[in-house]
């Protein structure tokens, strides 16, 4: 079974594609003429030249639109795709989940012919920036600790990639990890947890006794009291990375 058959099945409603991080990959894809989505999931960012997604999980691929790119079940490891099949490839917030990242990131090479977008995180910034892993979810941010991808090194197997930050507006609409951090209570609704694999594949039991304590600090106001600074911004950078390798 693929990881996203037990993971994703609420991604069509929890994450949603945020038009500003939008906007940072279709830049990153300006004048691509077609384009590969590989750990495409549900089509989120998609750009409507994309003319195939590879998507291993049944699940993720029965929630892509009706009109998305057709969609093949494969692995990023070994892509079912012609050398230099299209002008670019892209893969977002999917490389951690590959059990092979550098054969992964040759597949992507192989398949473009221009241009590799990957958007990541930098473990790094994560770890000391985000208040829920720092403060309340420790067990959770040492299990991505496990399979997070060292920026450095996913630039490097890119052939030098250009790296850049990619901020997290406060009323972010695509729901992963950070993309709530102005909005705490979110975290302790199931249905939004269920849609972050940092936190659906810690497993609840794990990380109950941290929510209840994030549960008890926005109770007694003590959480607002502690990250007033976060209040006032707009957005923040928590160590999401988008990384653009030409070929």
């Amino acid at each position: 079974m693929a990881l996203y058959d037990a993971l994703g099945a609420t991604y069509a409603r929890t994450r949603r594609p945020d038009p500003r991080i939008g906007a940072r990959i279709r830049a990153a894809l300006d004048g691509m003429a077609d384009v590969i989505n590989v750990g495409a999931g549900a089509g989120s960012y998609e750009p409507a030249r994309t003319v195939l997604a590879v998507e291993p999980s049944h699940v993720m691929v029965a929630q892509r639109p009706s009109g998305a790119a057709p969609a093949v079940r494969a692995v990023a490891e070994r892509l079912p795709v012609r050398d230099c099949a299209v002008d670019a490839v892209m893969a977002l917030l999917t490389v951690h989940h590959w059990s092979d990242l550098a054969a992964g990131v040759g597949e992507l090479r192989r398949v473009a012919r221009r241009r590799v977008v990957v958007l990541t995180w930098d473990q790094e910034v994560f770890r000391e920036r985000f208040w829920l892993v720092r403060e309340y979810l420790p067990e959770a941010v040492a299990f991505d600790d496990d399979r997070a991808v060292p920026v450095a090194e996913l630039a490097e197997l890119l052939g030098g990639a250009r790296v850049e930050t990619v901020p997290v507006p406060h009323d972010c609409t695509d729901g992963f990890g950070a993309a709530f951090w102005r909005r705490p209570e979110a975290y302790l609704d199931p249905q939004v947890r269920a849609g972050i694999s940092l936190c659906a594949q810690t497993g609840e039991d794990v990380i109950a006794p941290g929510l209840r304590r994030l549960a008890d600090d926005l109770a007694s106001g003590r959480w607002y009291r502690r990250h007033a600074e976060l209040l006032g911004l707009d957005s923040i950078d928590v160590g999401y990375r988008l990384l653009v390798g030409h070929i």
